[in-house]
């Protein structure tokens, strides 16, 4: 490790310190009951979807409406993707003629793309054309990411409110954290990936002749768009086949830190969040704490593995599998990540790593990836764990447990 590896590991836990409180403020205040936060902008297209959508945003749900609700729209965005892969090559923007997906193939997509696993068994270059790209995956990648966060306030209503048997409104929440979180910061984040050389064009794959005057085909597409809310809604599901260790998909050092640091940016917030709504910002930094605990633990025995001495390959700092422009500190910050996060992401090949950087990979996913974990499912995944934590805790000392006011 050099010093630019260390200065990269301080930006990165100092930043994700410093925006923790911001962005979670932010969320919170969306989801404020009593005074919440409204964008001009933004708002009015949110009462346009509410009219189109014949949703009443004020109509308070029980926590069983609000279950079936988060229910019902899993089973449309499944049956939406599976129905857009079959159908593919009766799509427009598919300049390749991509042909329909096999069936078994959509079916396990559908699913995983629905359920923010993101599990891919298949070539994004050579069976998605770029309709199906957009319009399937990506929207998908939207809704499942904002189904976490809306379970997240709806989480917190049940622990702040005392009599209502309310829970809020799932469609209004859905909504809210597509307009106000992920979209906003999924457009920056695209844009920033473009600049860094990502691409984001409609235009048939190119033809180019190498040097030794064989022909190569370049696969292009709308990736940038795709590729900034797969790792801002802890998704994964790469647009090409090689996911973050592609060249197109992430170009450069500097996109290699910010996909990272945005796979970490609402998990981590949404700590914060959790804190505030529920009336007890220090419970929120309490649950931060010990999820950055583990990650500082789990990172620098990564670390020590990736850049220490490999008796098997007799040489330092292996970079069998890994990318150059990253080097073995940049895979090792990925993989630690991304394992914690449950984002499929990844920008180096895992079985290439070394033993104790494997350890840390199964730890992360065998705890129930709730180290910061995915978007939503890590939070209230670690809140589980506090549950049963304060619950065998009570019996050990003989009084009612209670978490947070409410005895369980």
């Amino acid at each position: 490790m050099d010093t630019l590896d260390f200065f990269q590991l301080i930006v990165f836990i100092c930043g994700l310190c410093i925006t923790t409180p911001l962005m979670g403020w932010y969320i919170a205040r969306i989801y404020d009951d009593k005074n919440p936060l409204r964008l001009p902008a933004f708002r009015t297209l949110e009462k346009v979807i509410y009219k189109i959508c014949r949703v009443d945003p004020e109509q308070p749900m029980h926590w069983k409406s609000y279950a079936w609700s988060v229910l019902l729209i899993s089973i449309f965005g499944m049956v939406s993707v599976f129905l857009l892969q079959m159908l593919q090559r009766r799509l427009p923007l598919n300049p390749q003629n991509m042909p329909g997906v096999e069936f078994f193939l959509a079916l396990n997509t559908a699913i995983s793309f629905v359920t923010n696993t993101n599990w891919q068994a298949y070539f994004g270059e050579t069976t998605m054309g770029y309709f199906t790209q957009m319009a399937a995956l990506t929207v998908q990648n939207f809704l499942s990411a904002a189904t976490g966060i809306a379970v997240v306030a709806a989480l917190a209503r049940g622990f702040s409110r005392k009599s209502s048997r309310s829970i809020g409104n799932f469609w209004s929440d859905l909504t809210k954290a597509v307009l106000y979180i992920l979209l906003p910061l999924s457009f920056v984040f695209a844009l920033v990936l473009v600049e860094q050389g990502t691409p984001q064009t409609l235009k048939k794959y190119v033809t180019a002749t190498t040097l030794e005057g064989q022909t190569q085909t370049i696969p292009l597409g709308p990736a940038a768009s795709q590729i900034a809310i797969k790792q801002l809604g802890t998704n994964g599901g790469g647009f090409f086949s090689a996911n973050s260790a592609h060249p197109f998909e992430n170009p450069t050092p500097l996109s290699n830190f910010l996909e990272i640091f945005m796979i970490f940016l609402i998990p981590a917030a949404l700590t914060w969040a959790f804190g505030k709504m529920i009336g007890s910002t220090s419970q929120g930094w309490i649950i931060f704490g010990a999820m950055m605990i583990l990650f500082c633990a789990g990172l620098t025995v990564s670390l020590i593995g990736e850049n220490g001495f490999n008796h098997v390959l007799n040489v330092n700092a292996p970079m069998e599998g890994k990318e150059l422009r990253f080097g073995t500190t940049g895979s090792a910050l990925f993989a630690t990540v991304t394992t914690a996060a449950s984002c499929g992401a990844v920008n180096c090949m895992h079985e290439s790593l070394s033993p104790l950087s494997h350890l840390v990979t199964m730890f992360n996913m065998m705890v129930g990836e709730v180290i910061f974990g995915g978007i939503g499912s890590g939070l209230y995944g670690m809140v589980l764990y506090a549950i049963m934590a304060v619950f065998i805790a009570g019996l050990m000392v003989g009084r009612t447990p209670e978490y947070l006011g409410k005895k369980i």
